[in-house]
């Protein structure tokens, strides 16, 4: 056990300012429902329509780049920061085109979001936001490839700051651009995605200036950035990425699905959905920090050929995740009504977001275990059983699950949320197992 929390100490030391990103990024979201959700129930549900169809790209565009981390910090562990340079190069251009193709892909998706079963008001208002959030998906996988360099060399904290600084402009740019104060015109929904857009761009600035100027970066900064590619580097991102954007993809897009089938039900469970989630969402961003630390110190291990921590390191972690997820199960338990409160004003919607952040609570401690799985797996390379893992838990059991118990029960979207929760678990017990397995001769990380 002390080794566990030896390890653990050491994990989050490094995810701490991970987590505070994180939880940076999801505040956006939250400040962003809380201040749309003033504009009333049909904004709320359309900002949470459009925020749907945008997770999924992003998390496909984050997944093909995640690589950079695993490969940065092997690099690093094994003490050649000038090759952590060259995944950065190629993991930016990377980051350009993915966002380039997953734009046009978005733009054409437009033209069929009436064909997806969603209310007709929530149709009407979702334009222009969803055009501008679209916009914004280039500065933010860009974003992500030099935060992840930073972090994978030991500097987490600036990019957490700079993240920080983005949620605090978002904040007052939605003031400003939402409600029409200080002169502005009052644009409501889409000054929601103004704010968003604006924010990003200047997040994405301010790391490369970092980045670019700060002495520790030297060795690691490209010497150019479409000189010198190699087929190779692209392969071998690939090779890792497209499986954990595939995993990512099946994970995300479970919810996607899980806010469509709640726009069957209507308005109000489009809206209670949004805010549970935006709830269950910011605590999860603790055990998704977790995850990223875990991935770089077990990649970095196997850079150093120290795999006799690779359990310890990945056990330390989730010592820590299930502690902090059990805390906000009771919050969510106890807190619901004055959670669902802070959000919008509507009666029903808080009473039914209330009810779903109770499902929350149960399945916020399988969220937590397989996400720590998953990224402890992706510090070993090993992604293409994980992505079959994830598909089997959300879509052969959660959706159809929660589709049957949510559409053709009484339960409505208590059953669509129970059948997440079932997922979850599932996939938290065969990641935790498919890790057991991978690192049963932990001398095959040697080379």
């Amino acid at each position: 056990m002390s080794v566990f929390l030896k390890e653990a100490r050491a994990t989050l030391a490094l995810a701490l300012p991970i987590i505070m990103g994180q939880v940076s990024q999801m505040l956006i979201g939250v400040t962003d429902s809380i201040m749309i959700g003033r504009l009333g129930a049909v904004p709320l549900a359309a900002s949470a329509f459009a925020g749907g169809v945008f997770s999924v790209f992003f998390v496909i565009g984050l997944g093909l780049l995640l690589p950079v981390a695993v490969l940065v910090s092997r690099e690093h562990g094994a003490g050649n920061d000038q090759a952590g340079g060259r995944w950065l190069q190629h993991g930016v251009i990377l980051a350009l085109i993915a966002s380039g193709i997953e734009m046009a892909f978005m733009l054409i998706l437009a033209a069929g979001f009436s064909h997806m079963g969603q209310p007709p008001e929530v149709l009407v208002s979702v334009h222009p936001y969803y055009g501008l959030i679209v916009v914004s998906l280039l500065p933010a996988l860009a974003f992500q490839v030099f935060r992840q360099t930073a972090e994978a060399l030991g500097r987490p904290w600036v990019p957490m700051l700079i993240m920080l600084a983005g949620v605090a402009l978002n904040a007052g740019l939605n003031w400003i651009l939402i409600y029409g104060n200080l002169g502005a015109p009052a644009l409501g929904l889409a000054g929601a995605g103004w704010a968003t857009l604006i924010s990003r761009v200047i997040a994405l600035v301010a790391i490369m200036t970092w980045l670019h100027n700060a002495p520790a970066f030297r060795v690691a900064w490209p010497k150019a950035w479409i000189r010198g590619l190699h087929a190779w580097r692209f392969r071998e991102m690939l090779r890792i990425g497209v499986p954990a954007a595939v995993m990512l993809f099946f994970e995300v897009g479970a919810f996607v699905m899980a806010a469509l089938m709640m726009g069957w039900l209507g308005t109000i469970a489009l809206a209670a959905h949004q805010i549970a989630l935006s709830c269950a969402g910011f605590m999860f961003m603790f055990p998704l920090g977790l995850s990223m630390a875990v991935g770089m110190r077990v990649s970095k291990a196997v850079g150093e050929k120290r795999v006799g921590v690779l359990r310890s390191i990945a056990g330390g972690a989730l010592l820590i995740s299930c502690a902090v997820m059990s805390v906000s199960a009771v919050g969510f338990s106890v807190f619901g009504h004055g959670l669902a409160a802070g959000f919008v004003s509507d009666p029903v919607v808080i009473e039914l977001a209330a009810r779903l952040l109770v499902v929350a609570a149960i399945f916020q401690l399988f969220d937590g275990a397989q996400v720590i799985g998953s990224g402890a797996l992706r510090g070993l390379t090993d992604v293409r059983v994980p992505a079959v893992i994830t598909f089997v838990s959300y879509w052969l059991l959660a959706i159809p699950g929660g589709y049957v118990l949510g559409l053709h029960t009484r339960l409505g979207a208590i059953g669509i949320w129970a059948g997440l929760a079932a997922g979850l678990a599932i996939a938290s017990v065969l990641l935790a197992l498919r890790f057991v397995f991978q690192t049963r001769h932990q001398g095959k990380f040697v080379t």
